[in-house]
């Protein structure tokens, strides 16, 4: 009896396997890619557009997005994107030095200009980013969930438009995302409600709209995010803390512990809320806004020494 061979003549189920690992290839490349200048709108963007979405941040952990330097290519991968999230309120300053393509570039708060924060001039630089400003606006919109969640159905709007998600889809998800960003708002109107108008200290100024939408009172030095302070800096922060009264202190990243022990020895309670610029450290966007809210909650209403 003569062997049949399958040299060079594949089965009909081999060949169907081959092309369907073949085409869900080309599939996942093929997928529309969103380009965001900071991790709250990535967070929004790949809740609303799910698996039919490639969502990139593009700024390496450790830098400030803020004030991101891109390279050449760098540069060419935002500018081939599909659409690309501006937050506004003048956060990534460097998309005024980049040409972008007008078309794909998409301004995520252009609804919520009239509740922007305008800022006090100050002058300082961060790391290698070069000296800056933060004068004219407070940035950092999402901390206010009711701006995250406007912002949230901007971004599902320009991906609809474009249609690079299914829009039924894109919506619903949208709907479980508002829902999530009021159950957040609430959490933290129950949870620092207690807390309104007593005296914080912030290591940098990015909780404007936080303190707007619950009514606390934070003031801000200009530390380096996460570095130990310097000697300067804890005169500095030893005499605003006596002249505000102010017993928690915000760190916008985790410090070496030493510089933890230092702080809380003058009397105040660390307290580490990272404001999601990047990723955090734990969990999700939410979960990591819903862990320092009641973290937050909890340092302020517990008396000093304990």
């Amino acid at each position: 009896m003569r062997k049949l061979s399958f040299v060079g003549r594949p089965s009909a189920l081999v060949a169907g396997l081959l092309l369907a690992v073949l085409s869900h290839g080309a599939l996942a490349e093929e997928r529309p890619r969103i380009v965001a200048v900071n991790h709250a709108l990535q967070y929004f963007a790949e809740r609303l557009g799910g698996a039919h979405v490639e969502v990139v941040f593009p700024v390496p952990e450790g830098t400030d997005p803020s004030f991101w330097r891109p390279t050449i290519s760098d540069i060419s991968a935002i500018q081939s994107a599909d659409l690309i999230l501006l937050n506004g309120a003048g956060f990534a300053m460097w998309i005024d030095r980049v040409s972008l393509p007008r078309s794909r570039v998409f301004n995520t708060s252009r609804a919520i200009e009239d509740r922007f924060i305008v800022t006090e001039s100050i002058t300082h630089s961060h790391g290698d980013g070069g000296e800056h400003s933060h004068e004219g606006l407070a940035s950092y919109t999402w901390l206010d969930p009711t701006l995250a969640a406007a912002q949230a159905g901007a971004i599902a709007g320009a991906m609809a438009a474009r249609d690079l998600a299914p829009p039924d889809e894109v919506f619903a998800n949208l709907a479980a995302l508002e829902a999530d960003l009021e159950a957040l708002d609430k959490a933290a109107q129950a949870g620092l409600g207690a807390v309104s108008d007593m005296p914080m200290i912030a290591t940098h100024p990015r909780y404007q709209y936080l303190a707007a939408r619950y009514g606390l009172s934070i003031t801000s030095l200009e530390w380096e995010a996460g570095a130990a302070p310097t000697a300067a800096e804890m005169v500095e922060l030893e005499e605003l803390a006596s002249e505000t009264g102010a017993r928690v202190f915000l760190w916008e990243a985790a410090p070496p512990d030493d510089a933890m022990a230092a702080t809380d020895a003058l009397g105040l309670t660390s307290v580490v809320f990272e404001p999601m610029a990047h990723a955090p450290q734990e969990g999700d966007f939410l979960e990591a806004f819903n862990a320092a809210i009641a973290e937050l909650a909890a340092a302020a209403t517990t008396p000093p020494g304990n």
